[in-house]
């Protein structure tokens, strides 16, 4: 094997990916602390790298906009050609991921067999789809002498500044330091992953009736959504209203925030890695995909609600916008009061 002076990880998904990448970074740190790691991000999710101590340097790809097409391409070629990487880790399977370090000509590039690109690659990895994206991703370290063993889980790092914005705004809405409150992330792109809204409104009043508070987490796209569950709550106007913080914060605010609370309730979405992260207790809420597709929430006490049994789930890989069969039993079938008394147990 050539040695291995500086690494380049090409990830370019989403949020919850970019976390689920964080496990194999660490171990390449751990094993070798010496050698430099640098990630290509998309800027959404550059937050999650540029903080963490593993990682020398984040390159942010634009795809989308500024950065697309065959002009962002090569301007990503010409940075990874002046940074002399001796090794590509590409854990995203879209040929584009692919196809930049082999432009580049970085001597030692690893991927998964079922990448778009994987002609590209120097070296093809198996993907094994009866593993978490965790290990999975860990996989590809096989080649490069780094042992694993043992249960890596991902870590963030909020800054000072993320937590103390993360008091002032549970301070300003009542909520202390010792106080006990639930986040609950209700939000997803696709629509069959969502637990209906009045359920988890009904959530939000049976837990106010423990006198726990119920603080509302996602991004801009969510905020719609976490208002109208508030007001299906009841809960507007009481003493233990619910805050919804949706919107309002950063990823590493969100994860300082996630950090803070006693549990996460949540669907399947990037919030449930963001609180593994923080070592927070995840109630994760599976409807049309399943945990065997490798993205379960990956803590010790972490707890999947699902209907079994069901001939038609999953249903896709991602999810989807309608239920294919018009019943959506995946989702309806789960009671409030299941959900419920998963959050009491781990309170």
């Amino acid at each position: 094997m050539m040695t291995l002076s500086s690494i380049i990880v090409v990830q370019t998904a989403f949020i919850g990916d970019a976390v689920l990448t964080l496990p194999m970074i660490q171990r390449i740190k751990n094993s070798y602390p010496d050698i430099s790691i640098d990630v290509i991000t998309i800027p959404r999710t550059a937050e999650i790298f540029q903080s963490h101590p593993a990682i020398r340097n984040v390159i942010v790809y634009d795809k989308r906009h500024t950065d697309r097409g065959i002009r962002g391409i090569l301007s990503m070629v010409r940075i990874l050609k002046s940074k002399e990487y001796t090794a590509a880790l590409i854990p995203h399977r879209s040929f584009r991921s692919a196809l930049i370090p082999a432009i580049a000509r970085i001597p030692l590039r690893i991927g998964f067999d079922k990448s778009a690109g994987a002609f590209l690659m120097t070296h093809v990895i198996p993907y094994r789809s009866d593993i978490h994206e965790i290990e999975r991703n860990q996989t590809l370290l096989r080649d490069i002498g780094i042992p694993i063993t043992g249960k890596e889980l991902p870590s963030l790092y909020p800054s000072t500044s993320d937590k103390e914005y993360i008091t002032h705004i549970l301070t300003e809405w009542g909520i202390r330091s010792n106080s006990p409150f639930v986040a609950i992330a209700p939000g997803s792109v696709w629509a069959t992953k969502r637990w209906p809204a009045d359920r988890y409104g009904q959530l939000i009043r049976m837990l106010n009736g423990k006198g726990v508070v119920s603080v509302l987490v996602g991004g801009n796209e969510d905020a719609a959504l976490c208002r109208e569950i508030v007001s299906r709550s009841d809960m507007v106007g009481t003493e233990c209203p619910s805050l919804v913080t949706a919107g309002r914060l950063t990823l590493l605010q969100s994860a300082a925030l996630l950090q803070r609370a006693r549990v996460l309730v949540t669907n399947d979405t990037a919030p449930m890695h963001l609180a593994v992260a923080m070592r927070t207790p995840v109630i994760a809420i599976f409807g049309a995909t399943v945990p065997a597709f490798g993205f379960s929430p990956y803590g010790e006490s972490d707890k999947v609600v699902e209907t079994l049994g069901l001939p038609c789930r999953p249903c896709s890989i991602h999810g989807g916008q309608r239920c294919p069969i018009k019943k959506f039993d995946c989702m309806e079938k789960i009671s409030t009061d299941r959900v419920f008394n998963e959050v009491l147990q781990k309170l």
